[in-house]
Parts: structure tokens; sequence; C-alpha cells
């Protein structure tokens, strides 16, 4: 007798819980959540996202020095150099996740000081 009480129960709780599965697909269907979507999407496209890794933030020359040894150092990551009047800034690397960068700054951390990681904007 215990035993199909002890059933019963459980085939209402899967009953319920499944209940609440759809629950949430429907919501998903929503047009207002579809509208919300598509703008992230339109966002994320132009403004972009990712991080990179600032190595240096001053003087032109100075940037330009820590751009080409940073290069010979590490061929194979990307560098840029811009200008932020007044000063010029080196940032190196293309990292969807912070963690990402924050592990290739570890490695860039021997050679270089003063690092930081940054948020990348279109």
């Amino acid at each position: 007798m215990k035993s199909i009480y002890f059933y019963l129960s459980f085939g209402l709780l899967l009953i319920l819980g499944l209940d609440n599965i759809s629950a949430q697909n429907n919501t998903n269907l929503s047009p207002q959540i579809k509208n919300l979507i598509a703008k992230k999407r339109v966002f994320n496209k132009d403004v972009g996202f990712g991080y990179r890794i600032q190595i240096f933030y001053g003087e032109e020359n100075s940037a330009r020095n820590s751009q080409n040894r940073f290069s010979s150092t590490f061929p194979d990551v990307y560098t840029k150099l811009s200008y932020d009047q007044p000063y010029w800034k080196v940032q190196v690397g293309n990292y969807k996740t912070k963690l990402e960068a924050d592990k290739a700054l570890m490695n860039f951390s021997n050679q270089f000081s003063g690092l930081i990681v940054v948020s990348v904007g279109k």
C-alpha cells in the first residue's frame, strides 16, 4: 500500500515538474522576449565584445617601442597601437572571456609590468 502512494506521489511530482519546464519554454516564445534578444544581438554586433591586455599608455615613441618589443617577444599575438588624446596605448590579443585574458596576462607579466585587462568595444 505504501508503495502505491509512493509511486502516485512520484508521478504527480514528475507531471508538475514537466509542466514547469514547458512554462519556461513558453516564456521564450513571447514577442517581447524575442524583441529583446534581437536588440541584444544587434547591440553586440555594433558595439562588440571581448577583452584585450593593455601593455602601455603614454607617449608615442615609448608606445611604439613597447609594441615592437612585445611583437618581437610574442610574434603570434595580435598588437594594436591607438591614439587616445593626449596619449597612445598599446593593446594586445583578442580574448572572448576575461578568464582567457587573465591567463594570457599571467604569461606576459614575466616580460612586461603594469598590464591591465580592458574590455573591447567597437
